[in-house]
């Protein structure tokens, strides 16, 4: 049995947790060699992308507290789909998990509630005689049957509500798989395996008179009692001995007897129970993914912001398109009212400048973080969001000083954007914050000028957020470019609104000086032929 509710032809998996002496071996706990392990399936700059992207809170609240709810939505968030109809068999499943949270809730506990139990108790068994595993099998299968028939109890009453390809699916299986019939006879075999009437083995004689090929026959009758027997005047069919109480090595020797018979039937039993609990394993961790997406919806709902189902596009078509998009990880960790902005582009790359802390790198980390929840099937922070299907995400952020001072600002962003350039692909997108701010200005501009011209003439989508003007005007001439402006409110105060205009020369030496001073900038009146060039204005 398959759950396929994350994929259609494949298991959503994740590392699963060392043995003490493995980690003992690279000199951690099981917990940190388990992360470390988790860590290393995701892609190489999701480091970088967790940082620059923060999404930790994001992460977090989904998570609700629950080390696997992260996990998974870590290595779903991260490990992008680059296949739209992957995407939209995804965003079905979960439009069918948030009509029907309780149902999914539901589901979910179901199989929490069995599988730490359960695994534990399997987990021994390959230590034990098989006598002793058959038997934990058995209680295994027990708590097993439980779970499956609560989920065909789940199934009946709820399918007809679901929709999607992955839910129906799921849905048909467990009628076809979990049918009447099918619980009947496991429970007529676990009964005999009871072995309530002891235990029926066949043997031949060996050299010595040894016991060769000992089998585990099934009883297809019951014996006749000892009175029967005698009163039926027949000889016996068999004979019978008994061991003396105190006789130690005659009870070892038909407790050896047993375990070779029911060797091959406990290994099968052992294989049938993980084989469940392996089932019972994927549909937690498939449910888990869109368990942490209501989790957050809810969040999210409980603040009054919008979502919106993505449209995604072949990467043929570029696109990015949204209407009143915010960043999703900022609206978890602040109070304060969420602004939506808009835009509409192609394939060229965005400049995007302005005043400071007007919201440029918030609608920087709102397009990364809208992207990668799109290509992993989620609902985005905005009301309407389209963008065609990247094979991979980099982020360029400014970064603080090296406190070893091993590498100058300058060094360390060109080594960062050198493994970028390593690693990246015309279907790529790169958002950059600032870089290349910690050297002058025509320094600065040049290299980034050439390095976007390279990347965004190749098919990549350069987002690119600036304060040099030199850099901006240039990139903004581009062909297929859009530059986008955080706008400076009267007074001083921010709008965070992102408006279409072409970066300007000036920046606001009025808000430094009232950064500075704490009141406003003296007003001067200037001689008619007295000019101030744009380029010597203070840049803040």
């Amino acid at each position: 049995m398959k759950a396929h509710l994350m994929y259609r032809n494949r298991d959503f998996t994740l590392a699963g947790r060392p043995s003490r002496d493995t980690a003992r071996g690279m000199g951690m706990t099981v917990d940190e060699a388990h992360e470390r392990s988790l860590l290393e399936e995701l892609p190489s700059q999701a480091g970088d992308l967790l940082q620059d992207l923060e999404l930790r809170s994001l992460l977090a609240a989904m998570a609700g507290g629950d080390a696997l709810l992260y996990q998974v939505s870590r290595k779903a968030l991260l490990e992008s789909l680059t296949d739209t109809d992957a995407i939209l068999y995804r965003q079905g499943a979960l439009g069918d998990c948030l009509a029907q949270p309780a149902v999914v809730r539901e589901m979910y506990a179901v199989a929490v509630d069995v599988m730490e139990q359960t695994r534990k108790e399997l987990g021994l068994s390959s230590w034990s005689s098989p006598e002793a595993a058959l038997h934990r099998s058995l209680q295994a299968m027990k708590s097993f049957l439980h779970a499956l028939r609560r989920l065909r109890s789940l199934a009946d009453q709820n399918a007809a509500g679901f929709r999607s390809e992955a839910f129906t699916t799921f849905f048909a299986m467990i009628d076809r798989e979990l049918s009447d019939d099918y619980f009947r006879e496991v429970e007529d075999r676990l009964e005999e395996l009871r072995f309530k009437r002891g235990v029926l083995l066949s043997a031949r004689l060996g050299r010595g008179n040894r016991g060769r090929g000992i089998v585990l026959r099934r009883q297809t009758h019951r014996r006749k009692g000892w009175l029967r027997q005698k009163l039926s005047g027949q000889p016996p069919s068999s004979y019978s001995f008994e061991i003396a109480e105190r006789d130690i090595a005659g009870a070892r020797a038909l407790a050896a007897i047993r375990n070779s018979g029911m060797e091959q039937v406990a290994d099968v039993m052992s294989r049938s129970a993980r084989h469940i609990l392996d089932f019972l394993g994927m549909l937690r961790l498939e449910l888990a993914f869109y368990i942490a997406c209501l989790n957050l919806s809810e969040r999210l709902h409980e603040r009054g912001l919008p979502v919106a189902v993505p449209t995604p596009h072949a990467n043929a078509e570029p696109v990015l398109a949204f209407t009143d998009l915010y960043d999703v990880s900022l609206s978890l960790q602040s109070a304060d009212t969420m602004v939506g902005n808009d835009l509409a582009a192609d394939g060229g790359p965005v400049v995007i400048t302005g005043a400071n802390q007007g919201g440029k790198s918030t609608l920087l980390r709102a397009v990364g973080v809208a992207q990668l929840m799109l290509q992993c099937g989620m609902f985005v922070g905005a009301t309407s969001f389209e963008a065609d299907v990247r094979d991979a995400l980099f982020t360029h952020f400014k970064r603080e000083e090296d406190a070893a001072m091993q590498h100058g600002k300058l060094d360390e962003e060109l080594a960062r954007m050198s493994t970028i350039t390593e690693r990246v692909s015309p279907a790529s997108m790169l958002l950059c914050n600032e870089s290349f701010a910690s050297t002058n200005e025509r320094e600065g501009s040049e290299i980034a000028r050439q390095i976007v011209r390279a990347l965004a003439g190749s098919g990549v989508k350069v987002l690119y957020v600036t304060h040099m003007y030199d850099l901006a005007s240039s990139l903004a001439a581009m062909p297929g470019a859009v530059a986008l402006r955080a706008e400076r409110g009267r007074g001083g105060d921010r709008p965070f609104k992102l408006l279409r205009g072409e970066p300007q020369t000036t920046s606001y030496a009025e808000d430094s000086f009232r950064h500075v001073f704490g009141v406003p900038l003296p007003q001067v009146d200037l001689a008619p032929d007295t000019q101030i060039s744009g380029a010597r204005r203070a840049r803040t």
